[in-house]
């Protein structure tokens, strides 16, 4: 009668010893922010949460210290590329005075420049642009290739920024 005891009071054992401790608050999914959009990473305690995707759909770039964001979104079947100037919480369009703003990229080892031009939305103040656009389907191409390491390059209010276009294929 021993000897079956033991093994039983072993799994008993083990299975409360992998259980561990174990909080009752319910399960989040993962990368979900309060509103139930995704986050693009992870944060520590206490850090915001922001979208990976834009109001359009299109792909976030991080501009500054998260003060805006540009959404970039290819149009494969166009061949244009249109980029939405946004706030910091990547939600309201932020018209700008800009004629065009410049993606550098590289393109088979050798650097390329695209200009995307003014293009504003109705809503844009008389002047200012939140949407710029290029109907070059080379930029979708470059954009597409690995290694590209495309960067958006634009002034906000006579600011100078700079961004990261990490563009899915």
């Amino acid at each position: 009668m021993l000897k079956s005891i033991k093994p039983a009071i072993f799994c008993v054992c083990v299975t409360l010893g992998l259980s561990g401790c174990q909080t009752s608050s319910p399960p989040q999914a993962d990368n979900a922010t309060v509103d139930g959009s995704s986050a693009s990473h992870d944060h520590d305690e206490g850090e915001h949460l922001h979208p990976t995707e834009g109001p359009h759909g299109g792909e976030l770039i991080e501009l500054g210290n998260e003060e805006y964001h540009a959404e970039l979104v290819h149009n494969e079947a166009e061949g244009s590329v249109t980029l939405y100037v946004l706030d910091g919480a990547a939600k309201v369009p932020v018209a700008i005075d800009a004629i065009e703003v410049t993606i550098n990229a590289k393109h088979q080892g050798e650097p390329v420049q695209f200009k995307l031009a003014a293009n504003a939305e109705t809503d844009d103040p008389t002047g200012k642009s939140s949407r710029f656009v290029s109907t070059d389907a080379q930029l979708g191409d470059v954009l597409d290739e690995e290694g590209a390491d495309a960067r958006l390059v634009l002034k906000i209010n006579e600011k100078s920024y700079r961004g990261q276009v990490a563009h899915r294929h």
